[in-house]
């Protein structure tokens, strides 16, 4: 593929009719879909000495619905698409969170109590201790 093939594809992919999709009319409203779009593209040329020059090149791209515009009798409204795996996904990190810390919470206090445990051998020597030494 030659760069200016590929420099043309990009064009044709990354315009307006890619992110807005055609209107449609139903019931009286009109319908215009939204979409996120994401893409890149690189080429190059490569020449080793006395030898065949290399050409390449490629793009890639991304396509998310973001939602619709709604026209009713001239109100325009906005009604978001819900992306329902980025919802689970961000479900999970915060439950990821929540065990990570209770964990860690759970280790510190752990570490606390055993350390009180080791002195439970020593309270009958307490116990038999002069009250007056006991205060100090």
């Amino acid at each position: 593929m030659e760069v200016q093939e590929l420099i043309s594809g990009v064009r044709d992919a990354i315009s307006v009719k890619r992110v807005y999709g055609d209107p449609y009319q139903e019931n009286g409203l009109t319908v215009i879909p939204a979409a996120t779009i994401r893409g890149g593209a690189g080429a190059g040329v490569g020449e080793q000495s006395g030898e065949e020059t290399g050409k390449g090149g490629g793009f890639g791209l991304q396509a998310r619905p973001s939602g619709a515009w709604v026209i009713d009798e001239g109100t325009v409204t906005w009604k978001p698409a819900v992306d329902v795996n980025r919802i689970v996904l961000g479900g999970q990190l915060v439950a990821l969170a929540a065990i990570l810390v209770t964990g860690r919470i759970l280790t510190t206090h752990a570490r606390r109590h055993h350390r009180l445990l080791e002195l439970l051998p020593l309270l009958p020597a307490l116990r038999r201790m002069p009250a007056r030494l006991r205060s100090r």
